[in-house]
């Protein structure tokens, strides 16, 4: 079933500047999807498409979730978001609240109302995270990886098709970055589709998954050739240390 369907689609920055053109993207239920390339290259503006964050108008097709994005209307996008999970490598987590009150505002914002429900689900998803018994502290009292995977608990909150991770392992040490990809390789194999940035180039040695490039403007898949585009790709040492809240709409 397809998730995803991007046919001969342009991306543009929202001021106005084409930074990928004639798209083809194509994501089924289950797959594991890498998107690769350097800062600057359209990987985010990409995604941002994908949960409605940027507009997408010009393409021969272009559905995410069965909804023809073409068309889409204003009224429809919180609905369709319901479907789908979204993972930031800056975490984005509440930093006033408990990781417990953190879970719990978005299923209250989301329509969940019975509380044993919600106390239910909460804990069925720290526990697919590992972090039962973190439920009461304060994200700043977590380590990276620990907020990460807070963060995973709660784009699976509402049971989605799609996860769309941005650079989820950017901001962490190889070896809290295995078990993140590790966690989001699991959630696929329940037959949720995964879409992830990544400069990190030996995870795709090691999760194996079906690998996209974005260069020159251009959006092409690569699965069967990644390992002989590696150093061409290698991201330069200043763009590793961009921050995803400093970048450009790209």
């Amino acid at each position: 079933m397809a998730l995803i369907s991007y046919k001969n689609a342009n991306i543009y920055q929202r001021h106005g500047i084409c930074v990928l053109k004639g798209v083809n993207f194509h994501v089924d239920q289950g797959e594991f999807v890498y998107i690769i390339g350097r800062v600057g290259s359209g990987k985010t503006s990409l995604l941002r498409t994908l949960y409605f964050e940027l507009d997408l108008d010009e393409a021969d097709e272009a559905s995410v979730l069965d909804y023809d994005l073409l068309n889409l209307r204003r009224k429809d996008i919180p609905k369709l978001r319901r479907q789908m999970g979204v993972i930031f490598q800056d975490f984005q987590l509440l930093g006033d609240r408990t990781v417990y009150k953190n879970l719990h505002f978005v299923l209250k914002a989301t329509g969940w109302k019975n509380k044993q429900d919600i106390d239910e689900r909460i804990s069925d998803v720290l526990k697919a995270v590992g972090l039962e018994d973190k439920a009461d502290k304060m994200p700043h009292e977590l380590s990276g990886g620990e907020q990460q995977r807070v963060a995973i608990a709660r784009a699976i909150l509402n049971k989605p098709k799609l996860i769309i991770a941005d650079e989820p392992t950017g901001n962490l040490d190889p070896e809290t970055a295995n078990h993140i990809i590790e966690l989001l390789r699991g959630i696929s194999q329940t037959g949720t589709a995964v879409v992830m940035t990544t400069h990190n180039m030996p995870l795709l040695d090691q999760y194996p998954g079906i690998v996209y490039r974005c260069v020159s403007g251009k959006m092409e898949e690569v699965t069967n050739d990644f390992n002989q585009i590696q150093l061409v790709d290698e991201p330069d040492r200043d763009e590793i240390i961009v921050r995803y809240s400093e970048r450009e709409e790209v």
